[in-house]
């Protein structure tokens, strides 16, 4: 993990490295409060609702270094190993103690092949420890009509969750969870405008910790640390290299990062569910509850796996430019291969805008030095240096 001297001297930094290293620790205190904890699968949970009812949002995670025998027997090797890894640790009985029920999200094809697989395992082997689940079909496309389809599944969903609470989830319980997701948005841009100014004051790594410990903290507490961070990273020392735009598949540890940092480069931003997506859009409170949270998750940085090329190919442009990016750097891991779709015509459509960009495929999960990897990032960052040798 490429954490700088600097980071490490701020208590609230170390916090939240803490967070992101150690994933199950909130979790495990929630539970022994006697709270519910739900897992999300998929980036596309209203974590509003999950907070409104009272309950811990957390994300599913790959074990890197697990194993993999339940998906060996369950799964086709065509899933690509961030899957099998996610789908290991729900079948093998790791959540047990760790949460009280699952919800998955359409938000790449690969979620709804899981909750197909994990729905007939908890329907032909009632003995296997799969939690109970719960699945959200969201209709990815900006109109009314799809609208009023996605506000009816977000009210089922939401009456699933009161079932769970045993209560009724207010109107004014959903806003006021929308106030608290929306301000530690707030604290998060904050981070992501210590990236994207002229002078880099945190690097990719740095802000991926940050972001991602979101994931397994209570939202208070991790807006609290965020805001006390960005305040001291105002006077961390510059962070050089060639400003590189990251797109494709998600990134859960700071692997890829670290080798383009080793490389030179410095990630400014990125679209996957792990970084800057996370944060996008916040929600409105001045309207029908259910209506907002349908609004923020359609109409925020589309989705990798559910968008049109049209789409993804104008939010890549506008938001590496934004970054005032260099470079883009396109990966994807192995069988997961979504990404090649739009590949041709996001290189095209930033060839016009003037930034380069390298694609690299069948990446390894987790991340491994191969020659082949560091040497094809190292000269696409040697490829961006201008004649001043930055």
């Amino acid at each position: 993990m490429g954490i700088r001297d600097c980071a490490k001297k701020s208590a609230a930094f170390m916090e939240l490295i803490h967070s992101y290293c150690h994933r199950e620790e909130a979790a495990l205190k929630w539970k022994a409060e006697g709270k519910k904890v739900v897992r999300q699968l998929g980036a596309d949970v209203p974590e509003e609702l999950v907070i409104a009812a009272g309950m811990l949002p957390v994300k599913v995670y790959a074990g890197p270094e697990r194993q993999l025998p339940y998906a060996g027997r369950y799964l086709e090797e065509t899933f690509d190993p961030l899957s099998r890894a996610h789908f290991e640790k729900i079948v093998d009985g790791t959540y047990d103690k760790l949460l009280d029920s699952l919800v998955i999200t359409n938000s790449a094809d690969v979620c709804v092949r899981l909750f197909v697989y994990l729905r007939e395992i908890i329907r032909t082997e009632p003995a296997m420890p799969v939690p109970p689940t719960v699945f959200i079909d969201w209709l990815f496309s900006r109109n009314y009509l799809y609208q009023e389809h996605n506000i009816f599944t977000i009210g089922e969903f939401k009456k699933q969750l009161e079932a769970w609470a045993g209560r009724v989830i207010t109107d004014e319980q959903i806003r006021a969870a929308s106030e608290l997701c929306n301000d530690n948005r707030a604290a998060l841009r904050e981070i992501s405008d210590l990236r994207k100014g002229d002078i880099v004051h945190l690097s990719g790594s740095e802000a991926l910790v940050i972001i991602g410990s979101a994931f397994f903290m209570e939202k208070s507490q991790h807006t609290r640390l965020v805001r006390t961070v960005a305040r001291e990273a105002q006077n961390w020392p510059e962070v050089k290299g060639a400003r590189l735009y990251l797109t494709g598949s998600p990134q859960e540890t700071t692997g890829l990062y670290d080798l383009i940092e080793e490389a030179g480069g410095v990630v400014v931003g990125e679209d996957h569910d792990w970084g800057d997506r996370y944060y996008d859009k916040d929600t409105r409170t001045d309207i029908d509850p259910l209506c907002a949270v349908v609004d923020r998750y359609m109409m925020r940085v589309s989705n990798t796996k559910r968008a049109s090329v049209t789409l993804r190919v104008k939010d890549l442009t506008e938001n590496a430019g934004k970054a005032k990016a260099e470079g883009v750097v396109f990966t994807s891991n192995v069988n997961d291969d979504a990404l090649t779709w739009e590949y041709p015509s996001q290189k095209k459509a930033l060839v016009d805008i003037g930034i380069k960009s390298s694609y690299f495929g069948r990446v390894q999960y987790p991340v491994t030095k191969t020659e082949k990897l560091c040497d094809g990032i190292r000269w696409f960052v040697e490829s961006l240096k201008g004649s001043d040798g930055r």
